[in-house]
């Protein structure tokens, strides 16, 4: 069992030291940051003893220092979306060279957070940290104290925004462990749509990435959202999504996750409003020693709407996957219809996957279900397509690649879903036979 004490560790002392040095900033962002400081310094780092942590070991984290990450340079040429409007952050500061922001349509404020919260004022000042939960969430708290910069999308009341807009955080290592905490605010006004990109990409040294995205959506408002992360094996990554939906809007969210050794989501959906939609689809790509924790948290906190949850997991070698998915149905919110479900296929006897999908009912006129599974591959499967004439080995992969096509087809970026099927092909043998199969 994990026994680390939770305010006492070398991590935790070494991100206290900066906490709060930010100057020049508005009284509400002030007061807001002190806040999380201290909720971090109170919480201190989870351990296996809390529930929501229960198969998550931060040890190795609690006992090492990481400073905060310095300013670099990144390539991006293989990164970018053809015809996308583009941010890039290395190392959680902007970097204006690589972005690309210009000619943007009517509508669309895309601009780097530390500007726009200077702005007392404006609305990321005024709205930001609103969606967050910082005593549930110890590492959104940190973020929020000590975050340097980030990216605020703004879309006016109508805005259509064909073009999707890419949010790219690069993080480059130096040799010593280094901590970075990017933020991003979307707010969608009234009958507003955007598809919105946020990639996580790293190389060298062992990182920390700690992100936190609110995602506020006014009413009729349409948001795709695609959540990639691709960072290396040395790098560990936990990260908050915080959604509220007014009426009749709809979020379309799926999140990928793929890279860092070991990786931690987040996710606290409100369906606050009559009418509101939510779909929050996933995939986790998992082999060697990788561990994925996924958290869902959705809130049904008025009547007539919707919520559906697909989460697929692909797990190989002597990696762990963890799901908790909680729905909870408050009293007023009639007509709840809720769907939730994780499968598991794992391709290893040394893979692992703890599942917990989970229902909290206080209304009596809703339809709600759940369900998860974690099995290997269907050997009457496998024996039909040997039996056409395929080896062993490819019949697997087709049958692999299938299972994640129904997420990966979804995905509704093409560069993206191009990039995850390249991903696809080089974990499976004969992939590229399985991809021309689809």
């Amino acid at each position: 069992m994990d026994r680390t004490a939770a305010p006492a560790g070398s991590f935790v002392a070494s991100v206290a030291e900066i906490i709060g040095r930010i100057e020049g900033e508005p009284d509400r962002l002030v007061d807001l940051r002190l806040e999380a400081s201290r909720a971090f310094t109170a919480a201190g780092l989870p351990t296996t003893r809390q529930e929501a942590w229960r198969f998550t070991s931060l040890r190795a984290l609690a006992e090492t220092p990481h400073r905060p990450a310095a300013p670099a340079d990144a390539e991006i040429a293989d990164l970018t979306i053809p015809g996308s409007h583009r941010l890039v952050f290395v190392n959680g500061r902007l970097s204006p060279g690589l972005s690309a922001a210009e000619d943007l349509p009517r509508g669309l404020t895309l601009r780097p957070l530390a500007g726009a919260l200077a702005e007392a004022a404006g609305p990321a000042a005024s709205t930001i940290g609103g969606a967050v939960d910082l005593a549930r969430h110890p590492f959104a708290a940190l973020n929020t104290a000590a975050f340097a910069d980030g990216a605020l999308i703004h879309l006016e009341p109508g805005a259509i925004v064909e073009a999707p807009i890419h949010l790219l955080f690069v993080t480059v290592g130096d040799g010593e462990p280094t901590w970075s905490a990017p933020r991003t605010l979307v707010a969608a006004g009234a009958g507003s749509q955007a598809t919105v990109v946020e990639h996580y990409v790293g190389a060298g040294g062992e990182s920390l990435t700690l992100p936190v995205t609110e995602l506020r959506l006014a009413a009729g408002a349409i948001l795709h959202h695609v959540r990639l992360q691709e960072e290396p094996r040395s790098a560990r990554h936990i990260a908050l999504q915080a959604s509220r939906q007014a009426r009749d809007s709809r979020l379309d969210s799926v999140a990928l996750n793929i890279g860092a050794g070991l990786m931690r989501t987040d996710i606290d959906a409100v369906l606050a409003e009559p009418g509101a939609h939510a779909a929050l689809d996933g995939l986790y790509l998992v082999e060697d020693e990788q561990h994925t924790d996924t958290h869902l948290d959705v809130r049904h906190a008025a009547p007539h709407c919707t919520s559906h949850e697909l989460y697929k997991g692909i797990l190989d070698g002597r990696s762990r996957a963890v799901f908790n998915g909680r729905i909870v149905v408050d009293p007023a919110a009639q007509k709840t219809d809720a769907i939730q479900s994780n499968r598991n296929l794992l391709l290893s006897a040394g893979a692992l996957v703890n599942s917990n999908p989970q229902l909290e009912i206080f209304a009596d006129d809703v339809r709600c279900t759940h369900g998860s599974t974690v099995g290997r591959l269907d050997e009457e499967a496998v024996f039909y397509l040997r039996s056409r004439g395929l080896d062993r080995a490819t019949a697997e992969s087709l049958l692999t690649y299938a299972f994640a096509a129904e997420i990966v087809g979804a995905i509704p970026v093409g560069a993206v879903r191009e990039r995850i099927e390249r991903h696809l092909v080089a974990r499976l043998p004969q992939g590229e036979l399985a991809r021309e199969a689809f």
